[in-house]
């Protein structure tokens, strides 16, 4: 019996991710809390939600997806193993760069930016206006 309600394609896709990242699961630490938010009673008397936490990386996920504890337990597995790829692959600091452009976007203009492009502006209006026909008032 598979320890996961998923396809036997799924569970070996997860495994070989494992041993290619070298994650083994007795570095994998497992709790399980009450879940909130939709579900009912449900989630008020059953402990769906999975924490998992990678001890060498000290990276901690939580899956609160479905009500259904065992798929939770295999998607936590699966965002755990993303955040340790994404480490040690070194997309964190693409990330950082991302969010770092995001900000320089959102800030406000130079008082002579702004006022440069208020004045292309105008000019890019005054060659429309130019463009209208003429008419006879």
């Amino acid at each position: 019996m598979s320890a996961f309600p998923v396809s036997p394609e799924k569970e070996n896709q997860l495994a070989q991710r494992m041993v290619a990242l070298g994650v083994c699961e007795a570095d994998i630490e497992e709790s399980f809390v009450r879940s909130g938010g939709h579900g009912g009673q449900n989630v008020n008397k059953t402990s769906t939600c999975v924490m998992l936490m990678h001890r060498p990386t000290g990276l901690q996920v939580k899956c609160q997806e479905t009500r259904q504890q065992a798929l939770n337990r295999f998607i936590a597995r699966r965002l755990l193993l993303d955040k340790i790829e994404q480490k040690q692959k070194g997309f964190v600091a693409a990330r950082r760069a991302e969010i770092e452009r995001i900000r320089r976007q959102k800030r406000k203009r130079s008082r002579r930016a702004k006022n440069k492009m208020l004045a292309d502006k105008a000019r890019q209006s005054d060659k429309k206006s130019a463009r209208r026909p003429v008419t006879m008032d």
